[in-house]
């Protein structure tokens, strides 16, 4: 896969053989544009690692697990859901909260940890216009995010995932700043979107495979149904969900 570096690399060549043959400026602009292109779509594809490596999947792993993950909560209405079907069902799960999230629900923040799952950070205002916002901006949003998840429950989370799987140059130094690791995913559920639930399941389980890191939201009814029939598939096919850091093999706090 293509990384920023070696896009720019094979940019500036292309550009000096343009000057070396006194090639028309219509090819400037052609170069111009797939540069363009091919960073506008690394940036909004995490799973390339275009900017920041990322934790994606684990295929590597030799016991048939895999991990769900949860971004945007803590949420008062659906949180408590999701965290009573991983109770049923007797699993864990990586939860990458919303610093200000965390800050309206403590006690449902506290309870996420004490029930042993995973928690990550997913910034303090998960602002739409990351993708645009400068470094320290991006860093005073991360640390934010640590303060508030170190206060309440006493831990230094490492773990981190942008939000919308934007990355950038500025993301990729906030990150290793603050000192974090990122977390993408290999199946990207939908279920925030107008997809029937039924489809997205079947969109999940037919594509899923151990070693597997799967984005879900705790922010909806939709999702929750969604986790319930998705625990079910992993119990019938003995596939276990485990933490991201199990999964990895990492540990998710300092």
């Amino acid at each position: 896969m293509l990384k920023f570096t070696i896009t720019n690399i094979i940019t500036v060549i292309a550009v000096v053989l343009i000057q070396l043959f006194s090639l028309s400026i219509i090819f400037y602009i052609l170069v111009f544009i797939l540069w363009l292109i091919v960073t506008a779509i690394g940036s909004l594809h995490i799973r390339w690692n275009y900017h920041l490596n990322s934790l994606i999947a684990n295929y590597k792993i030799d016991n048939n697990q895999v991990a769900i993950t949860f971004d945007d909560g803590p949420h008062p209405e659906f949180t408590p859901k999701v965290l009573e079907l991983l109770r049923e069902y007797n699993v864990k799960a990586s939860f990458f909260c919303i610093g200000k999230n965390i800050e309206k629900h403590p006690k449902l923040f506290q309870q996420i940890v004490n029930e042993g799952h995973t928690i990550g950070n997913h910034t303090y205002s998960h602002s739409t216009g990351i993708g645009f916002m400068k470094t320290s901006d991006l860093i005073l949003e991360m640390q934010q995010a640590n303060a508030i998840i170190k206060k309440i429950s006493g831990l230094d989370a490492k773990l981190f995932r942008p939000p919308f799987g934007v990355t950038n140059p500025r993301i990729k130094r906030a990150v290793n700043t603050v000192k974090l690791q990122s977390v993408a995913w290999s199946i990207r559920s939908l279920d925030t979107t107008s997809k029937p639930k039924e489809q997205i399941l079947k969109a999940i389980c037919n594509k899923l495979t151990k070693g597997d890191v799967v984005l879900l939201h705790d922010t909806s009814d939709k999702s929750v149904e969604i986790l319930e029939q998705l625990l079910l598939f992993l119990k019938q096919n003995k596939i276990e969900s485990v933490t991201v850091a199990t999964l990895f093999n990492i540990q998710a706090y300092a």
